[in-house]
């Protein structure tokens, strides 16, 4: 799928299920809760802290899928098409760092 697919798919679910976008600043909240659920996850399974019983049932690609869900609502609500910023950003990326990885002897 394509993000702008997804932007139009997340729009109409919102329209016809959700009934209505949340407001920016409560997106914003819910997404921030929503990185701390994938944050979480990633604490237990990849770092030093231990899963509680109540962990058991976690899906970390659910969490990320909430996080890009919440993300596709305030993109749809304050205009930005994130195909455009996506590429736009890469880009930004490329020519920032160039070499900057490639000389970093930390990565060697």
């Amino acid at each position: 799928m394509e993000i702008k697919a997804a932007q139009e798919l997340v729009d109409n679910w919102i329209k016809t299920t959700g009934i209505r976008y949340f407001n920016e600043l409560t997106n914003t909240a819910i997404l921030m809760e929503e990185v701390g659920e994938v944050a979480r996850i990633m604490a237990r399974q990849y770092g030093e802290q231990s899963f509680k019983k109540s962990d058991t049932k976690v899906s970390l690609a659910d969490e990320m899928a909430d996080v890009l869900f919440v993300l596709i609502c305030l993109a749809n609500q304050t205009g930005i098409d994130l195909t455009e910023a996506f590429e736009k950003n890469l880009q930004k990326k490329s020519i920032r760092d160039a070499e900057r990885h490639k000389n970093n002897e930390k990565l060697k």
